[in-house]
Parts: C-alpha cells; sequence; structure tokens
C-alpha cells in the first residue's frame, strides 16, 4: 500500500493534537499508549504492546538483516506553574501548535511513525525497520526503553527522535548524578568550632568550582560538572554534623561513567555516592552511511549536552527531530506545523539513502 505523503502528515498533526489532550505524566501514559496503537492499526500495522511501550516491525521483516530501531516517547513532564494556556489544550496559532509535549517529544514521534508507515510495506530495503513509541523517558524508569529493549531484536543502529532542529547529533553526554557529603564537627553555636561542616564545605565547592578532566571530546567538549543543590542544618543555634550536596556530572565519551565515578570517589574532598552508572555517554561514527545521508541532504551534526533514551542504547545511534530543544519543558509550549512536516520530509529522504 502506497501511502500519500501529504495525507499522512495531516493525520500525523492530528494525532499529535490528539495526545496533547491526553494527560500522559511519566508512568500514566496508558491512554496514548492506546491512541498510538490505534492510529497505526488504521493504516494496517500490526502493532505489540508491553507495559505502554507500542512497538512494531516493518512488514517484510528479514531475520538475516541489520535492524534500525525508530524509537521516541510519548510521555511528559508535569506542566510549570508559568504556563497561560491551557496544556491540554491543543491549537494552532499563527502556524504555532501549542500543548504540553508537543515539542517534547510529540513532534518527533509523530514525525517518526509517519515515517515508518511510509516505509512499512516496502521490500527489499537493507535494514528492517522497528518503530518504538516509548514511556518513561522523561524520568528514566524501568519500564522505558531501557526495559523494552530485552525483548527486541539485536538493534543495530537507531535514530532517537527529541528535538534537534532537524540536525544530527552524533554524539550525547552521558549523567551521573553524585550525593556528596561534607562532614564536620556538630556543636551548638555558641562554643568554638573549627571543624564546621558548612565552613567545611566552601574549600569542597571551590574544589568543584576548579575540578577538570583531562580527556576532551572534538564533538561534546569537556566533562562538566556542576553543583545543583546544598543543604544543611535544622536549627539556628547548632552546627550539623555535616552538608548534604547534589552533583550533576555530564560525561563526554571519552570517559565511561564508571570511570569518573572512580576517579571522583578517589580525588574528591568529601564522600561522594553515585546515584546510579547507567546514563553512559553515546555516540555514532561520523562516516556512518546514516550521518552521510543526513550530510548529503545539507544537514549539520553536533555534539548534545542533554539526555535521552540514547543512553539505554548500545548500539550507534543519533538523535534528530523537528523542534528546537530550548523549547523542551518550557511554558506554553510549542512546535511550529511546518517542523513536523519538514521532520517527516527529511526522515523520509534520509531513510531512502540510508535503506538502498
Amino acid at each position: 500500500m502506497k501511502v500519500d505523503q501529504e495525507k499522512i502528515t495531516q493525520s500525523a498533526i492530528e494525532l499529535l493534537q490528539q495526545l496533547i489532550a491526553i494527560p500522559s505524566f511519566s508512568s500514566e501514559e496508558d491512554k496514548t499508549a492506546d491512541a498510538i496503537a490505534e492510529w497505526l492499526h488504521t493504516y494496517g500495522v500490526k502493532t505489540k504492546r508491553q507495559f505502554n511501550n507500542i512497538y512494531a516491525f516493518n512488514q517484510h521483516f528479514d531475520e538475516r538483516k541489520p535492524t534500525l530501531l525508530l524509537n521516541s516517547h510519548h510521555d511528559t513532564v508535569k506542566p510549570n506553574a508559568a504556563y497561560t494556556k491551557d496544556p491540554f489544550h491543543p491549537h494552532i496559532e499563527n502556524g504555532k501548535l501549542f500543548g504540553l509535549g508537543s515539542n517534547d517529544a510529540g513532534g518527533c514521534l509523530v514525525s517518526l511513525l509517519a515515517t515508518f508507515v511510509h516505509f512499512y510495506t516496502l521490500e527489499n530495503l537493507s535494514h528492517n525497520i522497528i518503530i518504538a513509541a516509548t514511556a518513561e523517558e522523561e524520568s528514566a524508569g524501568d519500564k522505558s526503553l531501557r526495559g523494552l529493549l530485552p525483548i527486541l531484536p539485536n538493534i543495530d543502529v537507531a535514530i532517537v527522535g527529541e528535538p534537534t532542529l532537524l540536525d544530527l547529533a552524533i554524539a550525547e553526554k552521558g549523567l551521573i548524578v553524585f550525593d556528596a557529603v561534607v562532614s564536620g564537627t556538630p556543636s551548638h553555636a555558641a562554643h568554638p568550632n573549627k571543624d564546621n561542616s558548612i565552613y567545611n564545605t566552601i574549600e569542597v565547592l571551590n574544589w568543584f568550582k576548579d575540578c577538570s578532566f583531562d580527556m576532551v571530546s572534538e564533538v561534546l567538549g569537556e566533562v562538566k560538572l556542576t553543583v545543583t543543590q546544598i543543604n544543611a542544618g535544622k536549627q539556628h543555634n547548632v552546627v550539623p554534623a555535616q552538608v548534604e550536596m547534589v552533583v550533576d556530572v555530564r560525561v563526554n565519551d571519552c570517559y565511561t561513567n564508571q570511570e569518573i565515578a572512580t576517579l571522583l570517589e578517589q580525588q574528591a574532598p568529601c564522600k561522594m555516592t553515585p546515584r546510579s552508572l547507567r546514563l553512559n555517554s553515546s555516540a555514532i561514527d561520523a562516516n556512518h552511511k546514516l550521518v552521510q545521508s543526513g550530510l548529503a541532504l545539507g544537514r549539520s551534526t553536533y555534539g548534545s549536552p542533554t539526555l535521552s533514551d540514547q543512553a539505554a542504547l548500545t548500539c550507534q545511534s543519533v538523535k534528530l527531530g523537528p523542534g528546537d530543544s530550548t523549547r523542551s519543558h518550557s511554558a506554553d509550549e510549542f512546535i511550529y506545523v511546518h517542523e513536523i512536516k519538514d521532520g517527516i520530509d527529511l526522515y523520509i529522504k534520509l531513510l531512502t539513502g540510508f535503506l538502498q
């Protein structure tokens, strides 16, 4: 069945409006999962479901061929207090489609769904194609893409749909969140104390401020360490025994998360405990045919500082999609309608070049 690109583009935009109208906070995406499956069924696509993850294989799936994964998420964060528009009321003003999840990552998701339908029945492709509309991306939950991957066939390469202004993020920084503790001697505030945990924190904060790592990535730059939270004390007249901090570390592709954790645990002037080491950096060879297909279409490449479901993948992957990352999680979130149209057009042209 040949699909008319203009008609499926309009259908994808209507699907996005439908998804916006359905609250789908992380782990509460069952209704949007239903809508996505129903939309695919209208194009004859046989879907499968794991929790709130909807996935499907192209009609002529051949186990002897390598496999391309198309992935984006349908969960959202909760709307912030600065919204002036109803986050669940999808509407178009001056070419902008407003609504929670429109930019992150609804526009990417419906564009990839439309692209999958375009290729669904085609024969003699170089790769199999799997579409996965997944949940819990915003919370990095266990029922996200990470939980789906073990039941999928081996994935050789992937496109993760996130807003990139349709340029190709060929690398993405990993993330480690550390709980840091600066210790001292608790005491009454009226008495001398040369081991005040809060004063001890000054030296530790300066160490963090000046901390750097030797290896700098050509694509992702330096490892970036940022203290993002600090907490201590409960009474005005008591020096606390410890100061607790949260340290956000964005890891380039020169290090594994374990290497960074080991360095900080050994060298930092305080106790450092990583919450998780699973969100590693990711990258794709700049000479990979998928990247070259994008470059041939006039797109640029860059390294992304923000995290996505790429962190769950062990294969080479590229982050690519319509919309602008700076709009994500913002008040009155929107995506331009033309960005969705351009996204579908680019995805189809990119894969046409790649799958020949």
